[in-house]
């Protein structure tokens, strides 16, 4: 069961957050930041889209809010009201770091722009997340987690490499730029910490994607005259992915000649054991495509299981695929505390992602599940109150 409970904890202690966003790039930067520790007060605007959706027992309290606004205060102030802008202004002054995915044309009508705020609260750390960058042509425009994977080159790896021009079926450009605002914040706050400076930090969702993606895919355009062409070879090889065992999917990745031997002699092919492709110093890369071919008409005669016991004998890279519906019934997951449940106050029993980070001296933990909208208005804005008499 997950601890829910009210104690402070977190390497975050005394950090506030003041959570001006939408959806998931925002929110889920934020909820990392409350794991850790910090106090997150989420201003919700009359309407947010992660509050529809399926699967929901309570009108808003569906499981991507669930699953993004955890261990955050909720307060429902409509930014258009004089008197609630103010009293967003005034919580605002009390943060130690602000995270908003608004467009910038709407944060200069509404007086919460950067210049804006940083004339009351000079050392705040403010983190603005969008779709492009603002100095560039695109700045105004809509950005999507499709049209971020468009113009950061990933369908194009996916075309090249699937022949198809798919998107990922997860949507990595919103949480990439997530983990890019939490570690851009904290570098803020250390800075601020030794100077008493606070920043703007501008996380543009397409430049942060492009940077991601072209780590490996850079490669043979990373000298000019180039060398090659871009593209992972690994990753886009034909026939890169999970093999079918006997009974299940598994990630089976012979990377060595050695490690081909073992797998083919075990699979109970000792002539494809003895084949020289896998008998030199190293596998040549002109040979990968076949050899994985081999690896998969291969797999079926042993089960997941069998396999995994093959391979860790003989140090072969290999996980069994984790089949999402039973994640929770998995024992790593299990085990590691993955996928607790826990008592929500208006959903009932709930599945709650679990913190994957370990600290030694400063655990994070879940201590406010995610909130229905609005629900703790009343409470901070009478602490606001109370602290500014």
């Amino acid at each position: 069961m997950t601890d829910t409970t009210d104690t402070v904890a977190g390497p975050l202690q005394g950090v506030r957050v003041i959570d001006l966003s939408t959806v998931v790039m925002g929110p889920y930067a934020a909820q990392i930041l409350g794991d850790l520790g910090a106090d997150v007060i989420k201003i919700e605007s009359p309407s947010d889209t992660v509050r529809t959706g399926h699967y929901r027992t309570t009108p808003g309290m569906t499981p991507l809010n669930l699953n993004v606004n955890r261990n955050k205060r909720s307060v429902s102030l409509n930014l258009k009201d004089d008197t609630d802008r103010e009293r967003a202004l005034r919580l605002i002054d009390t943060a130690d770091v602000l995270i908003t995915n608004m467009r910038p044309g709407a944060l200069h009508r509404l007086g919460l722009s950067y210049d804006d705020i940083a004339a009351r609260n000079p050392g705040l750390v403010y983190a603005h997340a969008q779709g492009f960058r603002s100095d560039s042509d695109r700045a105004g425009n809509a950005a999507y987690d499709e049209t971020v994977q468009a113009a950061s080159g990933l369908v194009d790896i996916a075309d090249r490499a699937l022949g198809e021009p798919v998107y990922l079926p997860t949507i990595i450009g919103d949480k990439v730029s997530s983990l890019t605002i939490a570690y851009s914040v904290l570098a803020a706050l250390l800075h601020r910490n030794n100077t008493g400076q606070g920043q703007l930090i501008e996380i543009p969702m397409t430049d942060t994607l492009i940077a991601f993606n072209l780590v490996e895919h850079l490669a043979g355009h990373t000298h000019v005259p180039e060398t090659g062409p871009t593209g992972f070879a690994l990753s886009m090889l034909k026939g890169h992915k999970a093999v079918r065992t006997k009974d299940g999917l598994a990630c089976v990745m012979p990377y060595n000649p050695h490690n081909y031997r073992d797998f083919f002699t075990a699979a109970g092919r000792p002539d494809l054991a003895e084949d020289p492709r896998v008998n030199g110093d190293a596998i040549d890369s002109a040979d990968h495509e076949d050899l994985a071919g081999l690896l998969a008409a291969c797999a079926p005669v042993l089960t997941t299981e069998e396999w995994a016991e093959v391979c860790a004998k003989h140090s072969i890279p290999m996980a069994p695929v984790l089949e999402l519906d039973r994640a929770h019934d998995d024992p790593y997951v299990r085990d590691g505390h993955l996928l607790d449940t826990a008592e929500h106050p208006t959903e009932g029993t709930v599945r709650t992602i679990g913190i994957p980070l370990r600290f030694s001296a400063t655990p994070g933990s879940i201590r406010r599940l995610a909130p229905v909208a609005g629900q703790d208005t009343e409470d901070v804005l009478a602490e606001l109150d109370a602290a500014t008499r």
